[in-house]
C-alpha cells in the first residue's frame, strides 16, 4: 500500500515525460492518431481524500500533431478546432471520486472552441516513486471516449460507399507523468 504521506501535494506535469493525444477514425476504415506537443497542468493530490484532489490543464492547440503537416493545417483551421480564435483547449476538474486502490475518476470541464461540456475520465493512478534527480512522481494514465460535435468540431465529407470521412467519436489519451512540488 503506498504511502499516503509521499503522495499527498501540490504537483506539476512533466511535459517531457507526458502524451496527451487522441484518436479518431478516419474513412471508416482506419484509425489516425495524434498528440498535442505543447502542454501544462498542475494540481493537487490528496492521497488520503480524494474528493479534494483537482488537475488543470491548458492545452496549446496549434501543437497538434498527426505526423502529417497538410492534415495539421487542415485540423488547425476553421474547419476543426480554428485554433487563431481558440487557441487553447482546457480542462479543469470539479470533482475525483477513489475506484479501487489505484483507480479514480476525474470528472471536470473540457474546453474546446470556446464550449465546456463535462468529461469523466478514468485514470489509473500509479507511484510515487522517486527518480534519479531527487523527484517524487506519480503518473496517472486514462482513455475517455466523446463525441467532437458536443464542442462545435463539425466538419465531414460523406462517403460514396456510405458513411463519413472522420468519425463523430474521438478516444482522448492521457500518459501524464507529474512532478511533487518542493
Amino acid at each position: 500500500m503506498p504511502d499516503t504521506t509521499v503522495q499527498t501535494g501540490e504537483y506539476s506535469v512533466d511535459p517531457t515525460h507526458t502524451r496527451i493525444g487522441f484518436v479518431a477514425r478516419h474513412a471508416m476504415v482506419t484509425k489516425v492518431r495524434g498528440a498535442f506537443n505543447e502542454f501544462g497542468g498542475s494540481g493537487y493530490f490528496d492521497a488520503d481524500d480524494p474528493t479534494q484532489s483537482k488537475l488543470q490543464l491548458n492545452i496549446k492547440a496549434a501543437s497538434i500533431d498527426t505526423g502529417n503537416a497538410d492534415r495539421d493545417g487542415h485540423l488547425r483551421g476553421n474547419d476543426f478546432f480554428d485554433m487563431e480564435t481558440y487557441p487553447e483547449i482546457t480542462f479543469a476538474s470539479t470533482s475525483v471520486q477513489k475506484v479501487d486502490e489505484s483507480n479514480y475518476k476525474v470528472t471536470g470541464d473540457l474546453t474546446i472552441k470556446g464550449q465546456s461540456h463535462p468529461v469523466t475520465i478514468p485514470f489509473e493512478l500509479s507511484g510515487p516513486v522517486q527518480d534519479p534527480w531527487g523527484n517524487q512522481r506519480i503518473g496517472m494514465e486514462g482513455r475517455t471516449e466523446i463525441n467532437r460535435k458536443d464542442w462545435g468540431v463539425n466538419f465531414n465529407v460523406a462517403l460514396e460507399a456510405g458513411g463519413l470521412l472522420v468519425s463523430d467519436k474521438i478516444t482522448l489519451e492521457f500518459d501524464v507523468s507529474a512532478i511533487k512540488s518542493a
